[in-house]
C-alpha cells in the first residue's frame, strides 16, 4: 500500500498547472505577477527583521500570574 503524500506533483502535473495558468493569465500578466509576489516577500522579510532589530528579546516567565 502507497502512502498518501500531499502535494506530490510529478514533472507532468506541473507541467499542466502551468499550461492552465499560461492559459487564465495570458503571457504578459504572469511576470508582473512574479514580480509583485517576490516584492511582497522581500517586504515581509525586511519587516520581521526590523521588528527583530526594534525590541531585543524581551524575558519571557513561565510562571502563571497568581489569583
Amino acid at each position: 500500500m502507497e502512502a498518501l503524500t500531499i502535494l506530490a506533483l510529478s514533472w507532468q502535473h506541473l507541467l499542466i498547472v502551468a499550461i492552465v495558468l499560461l492559459v487564465l493569465f495570458g503571457g504578459r500578466k504572469i511576470p508582473e505577477m512574479m514580480r509583485g509576489l517576490g516584492s511582497g516577500i522581500k517586504e515581509f522579510k525586511d519587516a520581521v527583521k526590523e521588528d527583530e532589530k526594534k525590541s531585543p528579546e524581551e524575558p519571557k516567565s513561565n510562571s502563571t500570574p497568581s489569583i
